[in-house]
């Protein structure tokens, strides 16, 4: 065995501020078992078929068998995950109003194949109705393979957020995914203004996104700090402490961090952070809401992002954030009406 600070400049660790996976070279495995359960049951669950036919939904999530992970190496990312699934569905023909129910099943989502490969099956209970299988054996199976590569997507974005770590050259330097930084530490320089500084130091980046909902300002400030409806939108238990010093959990413990600013309906302020950013490093980040004419405009400033970490951070509050906030917006709206 090489003596410390001897050996492969890929397994030094010690002048890391984390002190782990020097340039993503160890094997690194995240089970997504439990989180595709999850993902599947939501992309799955509600689908609706219409055509000439009549009306079919997908219902429950029966059955669902198998396991999935996501494994770094080398600053790769590798997938495996295999699925054996069954739903339901209940439709209404269109001229005669019956109604039917019947199954789908999926014996092998895997790696292995494509989705467009994968094997869906179509049943139906005894009984006329087969205008009605016909219609989920073709325009049910393009929904379900629609649905199954939103999970692939998510699996290979939304799960992964974090896995891939800030890599090392050998001289020290760290490097960027796209770009490499330099940021002067001296007394008295000035670092560009789209970087800064916070926590562990390492090159950071600020992050400006802008978002309008149909919402008031201060109903969307609440989905930020009532734990129901973050819990309704994450679709995973949380913690929400929403005062000054109050703690901030998400995502099964993906993203965490603390409130630090609250003024009601205007702003929030927090310090944010993914789970695999180098130990105890923290974005700041700032929420600004402002009324507009039946909406809302969200500012998100995100200041201190490791830069290797930029693009997966804003698909983070992109997807699991935004997108998922208008999806609760509208079935608030939907139950209602």
């Amino acid at each position: 065995m090489a003596k410390w600070g001897q050996g492969d400049p890929r397994w030094i660790v010690e002048e890391r501020a984390d002190g782990t996976n020097v340039n993503n070279w160890h094997w690194t495995e995240r089970d997504a078992t439990s989180w595709s359960k999850r993902k599947l049951k939501e992309v799955l669950e509600g689908l609706v078929v219409e055509g000439e036919a009549g009306r079919c939904e997908i219902g429950d999530l029966k059955h669902v068998e198998g396991e999935a992970s996501c494994n770094s190496r080398k600053g790769k990312l590798i997938f495996f995950y295999e699925w054996n699934l069954r739903l339901s569905w209940k439709g209404t023909v269109k001229e005669s109003g019956e109604k039917h129910k019947g199954s789908v099943e999926i014996p092998n989502l895997s790696e292995e194949n494509e989705v467009d490969d994968t094997e869906i099956n179509v049943s139906k209970k005894k009984g006329e109705g087969d205008v009605l299988k016909d219609l989920m054996r073709t325009e049910g199976t393009t929904k379900v393979r629609e649905a199954l590569r939103d999970y692939l997507k998510a699996l290979k974005t939304e799960f992964t957020l974090g896995m891939i770590l800030p890599t090392k050259a050998p001289g020290g330097q760290e490097l960027a995914t796209e770009r490499k930084p330099s940021v002067s530490t001296l007394q008295g320089s000035v670092a560009p203004q789209s970087l800064d500084m916070v926590g562990v130091k390492i090159p950071t980046v600020r992050i400006h996104m802008r978002e309008v909902f149909n919402s008031p300002a201060d109903e969307l400030y609440s989905i930020f700090t009532k734990k129901e409806l973050v819990q309704k939108f994450s679709k995973c238990p949380a913690v929400i402490e929403a005062e000054k010093g109050g703690k901030l959990q998400m995502f099964e413990g993906c993203v965490s961090g603390e409130y630090t600013e609250l003024v009601p309906s205007q702003r929030i302020v927090l310090k944010w952070r993914c789970r695999n950013w180098p130990d105890e490093h923290y974005a700041t980040v700032a929420l600004n809401f402002q009324d507009l004419v039946a909406q809302s405009e969200l500012e998100l400033e995100c200041k201190g992002v490791p830069v290797t970490h930029e693009e997966s951070t804003r698909q983070c509050w992109k997807k699991q954030y935004f997108e998922e906030i208008h999806l609760l917006l509208q079935q608030s709206k939907d139950n209602m009406e």
